[in-house]
C-alpha cells in the first residue's frame, strides 16, 4: 500500500491541518485502530488529498502508526487528519485501548534503583 506522502510536497502540516496541531480527540494514540465506515457517501469535494489517501488506507483495521507510516505523515499530522474524519463519520474506532499507566510511586522506586546500578 502507497500513497502520496509528506515528503512528496514542500506544504507545512499546518497547513494540511488548517493551523491545528492537536486531534480533536484525545483517545488517538499511535496504537489506535482505525476503519472506515462504509456507508455510501463520499468525502465532500474540499477534502484533501491526504484525507482520501487516509480513507483509502484504512479500507481494512489499521493503528494509526500504521496509517502514518503508509501515508509517509508524521503521527501527529495523521491524528489530526484522522480526527477529523472520525468527527464526521467517515472513519470509525474499532478499539480504545486503555492503558492502566503505572503508580508513580512505582515508577520512583524504579528510577531510585536504577540510579542506584
Amino acid at each position: 500500500m502507497t500513497a502520496e506522502g509528506y515528503h512528496d510536497h514542500p506544504v507545512r502540516s499546518y497547513v494540511l491541518t488548517g493551523g491545528r496541531s492537536h486531534p480533536t480527540r484525545n483517545t488517538l494514540r499511535p496504537e489506535t485502530l482505525l476503519c472506515t465506515v462504509d456507508d455510501g457517501r463520499e468525502l465532500p469535494g474540499h477534502a484533501g488529498r491526504h484525507q482520501h489517501a487516509l480513507l483509502r488506507t484504512c479500507r481494512g483495521t489499521l493503528a494509526l502508526a500504521e496509517v502514518a507510516a503508509y501515508l509517509r505523515l508524521p503521527v501527529s499530522l495523521a491524528a489530526v487528519l484522522a480526527s477529523d474524519l472520525l468527527d464526521d463519520g467517515y472513519l470509525a474506532l474499532r478499539s480504545t485501548p486503555t492503558h492502566g499507566l503505572p503508580d508513580t510511586t512505582l515508577l520512583e522506586e524504579v528510577l531510585d534503583g536504577l540510579r542506584r546500578l
